[in-house]
Order: C-alpha cells, then sequence, then structure tokens
C-alpha cells in the first residue's frame, strides 16, 4: 500500500520532491500516519467488495466496514454476514487493498465475526470500538486480543472517544484519566484513537452547521484540547488522535463568506476549481484539516469519498517543513538558527519533535516539491 499510488508516474515526478513510500506491516505510529482519511461504509452496502476495490483505486487506504450508526437495529446480523463474506472475497482476490476495519456494536460482535471469519482474516486490520470508556473498554480490548489469537494475526483497535463521560466537564478528568490507564495497558493494541464529535454535539442538543468548523463549537472543542492533551502526548505515553468526521458534501446557502483564500488558486490558474471546492462546502473541510494539525490530531474519519482527496493533499509534507525537520535534526546540542527558507527560526530543542513526526509522515505522505502547495496536489487528486 502506498499513498498516491493511484497517480500517474509522471503527475508524482512533478509533484514529489520525495515520494510517499509502501505501508502496511510497520511500527504502529507510522502505520496510524498513514491513516489518512479513513472511509466509513454501511456493513450492508450489497457490492461491499467491489466498492472497497474501487475506493482502493481512487487512492482510499483505509476504510471501516461499519456495523453500528450506519445500520439498523434489524440488519445487523444481515451486516454482521455481509462484511465477513467481502472480506473472504477480498482475501480471494489478492493482498489486502488497504487497511480495512470492522467498527462493531459490542465486544461480542468482535468475537462473532472472529469465529465466522474465513480467509478474510489476511485482509482484516482490527475493530473500530464505539463509545468506548473505562467501563466498556476492557471487554473490547480483551475481544480484540482473542480474535488475534484465534485468526493467528494481530489485530488493532481504534477506540473512539464519545462518552458522556468524556464530554461532561464535571467526569471528563477521571474518565480520560481511567481510559489512558486502560489503553496504556493495551499499547501493543491500539493503532489510534478517535474522536466521535457526532455522538458529543448531540449529548447538547447540537448539529454543527456546515459554515462552522468543528473548532466552532466550544463544548466540543474544549473535549478535543483535554484528550489531545491527555492521550496525544509524544513522549511515549501517548497515541495518534484523528480527527473527527466532516458531515457535508454538497452545495447549500451560505451565511458566511467561504473560508478559501483565493490568491493561491489564481497563481495556480485555477480559480473555476476554487468555486467547485466551495460549492461541494469542501473550503471548510479544508479549514477543519489545517486545524486538526494545528491542534495535534492527524488523519480524519469521513464519511463521502470526496473528501479523501482534501485530507490526503493536506497531509503531504511540503519541502519548507522537510527542510525546516531535517535542520532542526541535524544537531542535538541545542541552538537556534534561521530556516533555509529565510522566514523564520528553528530551535533544535523545542522543535526536536516535531521534527520528528514531520519525517515520519514524510515517509508515508512523501515531500512536495519547492513551489508545490495543496493546490496542485488538491488538482492532480480531484480531476485525476
Amino acid at each position: 500500500m502506498r499513498h498516491f499510488q493511484h497517480l500517474d508516474e509522471a503527475t508524482r515526478r512533478r509533484l514529489f520532491h520525495v515520494e510517499p513510500q509502501p505501508f502496511g506491516d510497520d511500527e504502529r505510529d507510522r502505520l496510524a500516519l498513514a491513516l489518512g482519511a479513513t472511509l466509513y461504509v454501511p456493513a450492508t452496502r450489497h457490492d461491499l467488495a467491489a466498492t472497497i476495490l474501487r475506493r482502493a483505486d481512487a487512492g482510499v487506504t483505509s476504510m471501516v466496514v461499519d456495523l453500528e450508526d450506519a445500520v439498523a437495529d434489524d440488519e445487523v446480523e444481515a451486516g454482521i454476514r455481509n462484511a465477513v463474506a467481502a472480506l473472504d472475497d477480498l482475501a480471494a482476490r489478492g493482498p489486502a487493498p488497504m487497511l480495512l476495519f470492522v467498527r462493531v456494536r459490542t465486544a461480542d460482535g468482535i468475537d462473532r465475526i472472529a469465529r465466522l471469519l474465513g480467509p478474510g482474516a489476511a485482509v482484516l486490520a482490527g475493530f473500530v470500538l464505539p463509545k468506548f470508556s473505562a467501563d466498556t473498554g476492557r471487554r473490547f480490548l480483551e475481544s480484540v486480543g482473542g480474535a488475534s489469537e484465534l485468526l493467528g494475526r494481530h489485530l488493532y483497535a481504534m477506540p473512539v472517544l464519545e462518552s458522556t463521560g468524556i464530554v461532561h466537564r464535571e467526569t471528563r478528568d477521571r474518565e480520560l484519566d481511567a481510559v489512558a490507564t486502560l489503553l496504556a495497558e493495551h499499547r501493543a493494541k491500539i493503532l489510534a484513537v478517535r474522536i466521535g464529535a457526532t455522538d458529543m454535539c448531540g449529548a447538547f442538543g447540537i448539529r454543527r452547521d456546515r459554515d462552522l468548523t468543528i473548532y466552532d463549537v466550544r463544548v466540543v472543542a474544549d473535549v478535543i484540547a483535554d484528550i489531545v492533551n491527555r492521550l496525544g502526548r509524544t513522549d511515549g505515553t501517548g497515541f495518534v488522535i484523528t480527527g473527527p468526521v466532516w458531515e457535508y458534501f454538497a452545495d447549500h446557502e451560505r451565511m458566511f463568506r467561504p473560508t478559501l483564500r483565493t490568491t493561491p488558486f489564481v497563481e495556480h490558474d485555477a480559480v473555476m476549481f476554487r468555486q467547485q471546492l466551495v460549492s461541494r462546502d469542501l473550503d471548510g473541510l479544508l479549514r477543519e484539516i489545517a486545524l486538526d494539525h494545528a491542534n495535534g490530531i492527524q488523519g480524519k474519519t469521513v464519511i463521502h469519498p470526496s473528501h479523501v482527496a482534501a485530507v490526503h493533499a493536506l497531509s503531504a509534507v511540503t519541502h519548507e517543513e522537510y527542510e525546516d525537520a531535517i535542520d532542526v535534526l541535524g544537531a542535538d546540542t541545542g541552538g537556534v538558527r534561521a530556516s533555509g527558507y529565510r522566514n523564520k527560526m528553528n530551535e533544535r530543542r523545542p522543535h526536536r519533535s516535531w521534527a520528528q513526526q514531520t519525517l515520519l509522515r514524510a515517509s508515508v505522505f512523501g515531500v512536495t516539491n519547492k513551489g508545490v502547495t495543496f493546490v496542485d496536489l488538491l488538482t492532480a487528486l480531484v480531476q485525476r
């Protein structure tokens, strides 16, 4: 598996100074960064295996087959059997086309899928664990461990933090501490921690408007900040935290002006392309992705294929970031020096962790050529 592999070789050479490297059986942190845009699909979809292959051909590198919110209560059993059949079908066709996960409703769902799976075990990367809490989490994680033993392969868990114990201010610190302790006990199983912002909004009767990012919804933004503070540390105790879903993908009457600047598109003769992005609400998504990164979050849950290109275009490391990261890591004796781009100072001790994370991301998403911007990447991905 490799990001941007669906682009032709000439386009990749034009865009990348360092091309993305393959991933698959990697160390945990690199694999977590490689998730990128994780696309959810209902487990009941009749052409599930074909859909997964089609999305892989279009550049999707991680998907979740959803048995929870996307499936009606009376269709769960049919969804389980359909998911198992699709995984078995994919395994019969060859290696896993992407990182594939199943979001179950309960720990029993993990046990049941593990017992039903045949060759499909070879293409299953793990399970997404909804409504994860200190009370429910241990049983979930034990089931993931049991499934790994039964199927003879290491399966990952991605807990979703969205319960009221974390959302409510008076219980949040205690719950996050308990969750952190539990996750630390099962560190090898945890690929990434996901944020369920839709359920968080629901706790207050809120549905975020498409003119706003999740960071404009203060009660939820505060929760995200505390999750990153407690679980997203880069001192060896934390995990990769992935961004919450962007729900919108169609045109609408706008209350506020678009958030996407015109100048970068004018410079790249792509004004009409900018208008296309704005008309599909992707300008809001792009702003939210930028805010995800600014707040220590990598990757994002998506529910529409059109969102994948935006997440991946903004995940590539720019030539400037790459040069700064190499400069910061060039010596471990501290000190400060001007960036090679002559527009900032690089402090070798404070920026060291950032530089290490940047080079890890570069190995997965590549490094753009000097002068190549997200507009070039996004144009190549969307207009392919």
